[in-house]
């Protein structure tokens, strides 16, 4: 659903810019320091990316599922780490206050995300739940008119420099599974709420992922997202189901930025007397790879112009992510292949990518749970008698 088809384009077109001109050149020094330059932050707070899906009642731009999947496929060609600096504010971290949050808690946080003067975290995992969301052991004891909150969560990305923490833990001890889990808004500076220092990975330099520690951290009730107790894990898979779908297109934007960078690189490589481009193995991995950006392409923009229409998407948005991860992976591993010894060696966009793209296999739930969800939901319509 474009609303506005010349506005939209005049918006991409600025993206596009931004992102091959001031991102794309900046990659190797992110990469060595791992860390964004404040520099091309305030251009990303000046061109509103961190509200894009933030309504515009509260300052930000409103895209729908369409636009914001499109926008997406621009910003991810440069390396991830530019778009996780905006993308929790402009998807997993506000999304949650979005679809529950009540009016006083929208206002007071919202307009803050979507200008980027607050970063937002989604503090959900922990050691024993990650893939089993539901087994988190973070507890929120009632005293009074507070909830006292004690537990510990990892791979948190943003956390190192976030403001705002949505934190999910067990405020009804005598429950089990999904039922008796809160979503407790909690800022920076709250007694009993630490950050540790940001962690050493693979890839993605220059995107913070820390642990979250809860000791006795003390939050009133109002703090619950919606303000009724019990639902936060409800409210975290309306998060996740839509940020499946924005990760479907992170995960598309390098595989089209790839596919460029074989290319180049096969015109301009050259063994036995000519350039690589002209053996058909090469042109066969090209091939493949253009292909399987074009199918994950049209599989993205149609689920989410159903999620538009107001359709229920839930198995559609799995199949998004575990479809365009895989793909690219596979695309990055044929991109080594393409640069040879030059793709293993630090400083080249397949190396980087390679390690980079690694860990969408792995957050907002593993390939392999999607494929059982998948399947459990397949099942589930045929027993219904739906297609």
């Amino acid at each position: 659903m474009i609303r506005d088809p010349a506005k939209f384009d005049c918006l991409l077109t600025q993206v596009r810019q931004f992102i091959h001109a001031e991102c794309i050149p900046c990659e190797r020094e992110v990469d060595e320091s791992d860390e964004i330059p404040e520099r091309i932050v305030d251009r990303m707070r000046a061109l509103g990316l961190f509200g894009h899906s933030i309504p515009q009642a509260y300052g930000g731009a409103g895209l729908t599922t369409e636009e914001l999947a499109l926008v997406n496929l621009e910003v991810s060609q440069a390396a991830p780490a530019f778009r996780a600096r905006f993308g929790g504010n402009t998807g997993i971290a506000s999304e949650s206050l979005v679809a529950d949050g009540t009016p006083e808690q929208k206002q007071r946080y919202l307009p803050g995300l979507a200008s980027g003067e607050t970063t937002g975290c989604f503090a959900l995992t922990e050691t024993g739940a990650g893939s089993d969301a539901t087994a988190l052991s973070t507890k929120a004891e009632k005293n009074g008119d507070h909830y006292v909150i004690t537990g510990a969560k990892r791979y948190i990305t943003n956390a190192p420099i976030a403001s705002l923490f949505t934190v999910f833990a067990r405020s009804d001890p005598a429950s089990r599974g999904a039922s008796g889990i809160s979503a407790f808004l909690i800022e920076k500076g709250t007694p009993g709420l630490d950050a540790g220092p940001a962690c050493r990975k693979m890839g993605q330099h220059g995107s913070p992922v820390g642990e979250v520690i809860l000791n006795q951290c003390r939050v009133p009730a109002s703090a619950i997202i919606g303000g009724a107790a019990g639902q936060g894990f409800r409210t975290a898979m309306k998060a996740l189901n839509k940020q499946r779908i924005n990760l479907a297109g992170l995960c598309i934007g390098p595989a089209i930025r790839l596919v460029d960078e074989m290319v180049r690189e096969a015109r301009r490589r050259r063994q036995f007397d000519r350039v690589i481009a002209e053996f058909q193995m090469i042109q066969r991995m090209i091939a493949q790879s253009n292909t399987e950006v074009h199918a994950a392409r049209a599989l993205l923009l149609e689920t989410a112009r159903r999620r538009d229409q107001g359709a229920d998407v839930t198995m559609e948005a799995s199949m998004c992510k575990l479809f365009a991860s895989e793909m690219c992976g596979r695309v990055a591993d044929r991109a080594v292949q393409v640069f040879g010894g030059g793709g293993y060696m630090a400083g080249s966009p397949a190396e980087q990518f390679y390690r980079d793209v690694r860990l969408f296999r792995l957050y907002e739930g593993t390939s392999q749970i999607h494929l059982v969800n998948i399947a459990r939901r397949t099942i589930a319509l045929a027993e219904k008698g739906r297609p």
